[in-house]
């Protein structure tokens, strides 16, 4: 029985090395030693804003992909409104940085919500349901000490894939 076992585990441990060198080989798979995963700022219509001599480096990015993983930062509402319009604005901003990546809501894994008063969660939660579809990400929601720069009753920032 332990000879055949080995025999079996030799044979499954040579086709396992085997098959990525045949298709790196035959041009079928790129070398996973050639092909690292990079990183991507992704702009509002695609194309990197131009910066002047002078002006200053950017803080943040809004969007970044590392490999098919898209990293999409805070987004706010900044305008006098309840917390139901504040959240329905930051999934529209969310969903579009999404979709300029090439995502959609319902590839959104994980999500983290920021609450200027934890008193507003159930109505922002009525806005949130059904966004991200029949199977929404994993969530995390706290209400942030001190508030939320530039007014926003909520800021929302999502992990997804490509």
């Amino acid at each position: 029985m332990n000879s055949q076992r080995r025999r079996i585990l030799k044979a499954a441990a040579a086709t396992a090395i085997a098959a990525p060198a045949a298709k790196a080989a035959t041009g079928n798979s790129k070398s996973a030693q050639t092909e690292s995963p990079k990183k991507k700022v992704h702009y509002p219509g695609g194309k990197k804003p131009e910066r002047k001599p002078g002006d200053q480096a950017p803080l943040f990015s809004g969007a970044v992909s590392y490999g098919n993983l898209l990293f999409i930062a805070g987004k706010g509402a900044h305008f006098e409104g309840d917390i139901k319009a504040h959240t329905k604005h930051v999934l529209d901003e969310v969903e579009k940085e999404l979709v300029n990546a090439g995502s959609s809501m319902g590839k959104v894994l994980k999500c983290n919500v920021y609450l200027n008063d934890l008193k507003d969660y159930q109505a922002m939660n009525e806005v949130f349901r059904g966004r991200f579809g029949e199977e929404p990400p994993v969530r995390t929601t706290i209400a942030a000490a001190g508030g939320i720069p530039g007014n926003s009753l909520v800021e929302i920032d999502v992990i997804a894939y490509i």
